[in-house]
């Protein structure tokens, strides 16, 4: 699995409808594996934060190229690879001490 499909089913909560395609259940709605690059696309990666902040973790940045959730941060070429990457960095390895109730939430 690599990060946007963590991210995508981990974070946001969506399903792989088909090998192309998400479907996010909450908006009923069909998005092609194409149309979600947060990596690139600074909109995209904003999604993934405000998702992360209903959960009750914590977004700052220095303005560029490092973003942080809560304890867990990482860099990247731009802000929206750095939200990327910290993204996946609590996704894969959670300091959070009650990270089990927190993915159950998530998943």
């Amino acid at each position: 699995m690599n990060k946007t499909e963590a991210i995508a089913r981990r974070v946001l909560g969506w399903k792989l409808n088909r090998w192309d395609r998400w479907y996010d259940c909450e908006k009923s709605t069909f998005i092609p594996t194409t149309d979600f690059q947060p990596e690139q696309n600074l909109g995209h990666a904003m999604l993934i934060v405000e998702r992360l902040e209903k959960f009750g973790f914590f977004f700052s940045n220095n303005g560029g190229t490092e973003a942080r959730f809560n304890d867990v941060k990482a860099t990247g070429n731009s802000l929206a690879e750095a939200i990327t990457n910290a993204a996946y960095h609590l996704i894969e390895n959670s300091t959070e001490p009650d990270s089990r109730k927190i993915w159950s939430q998530l998943c």
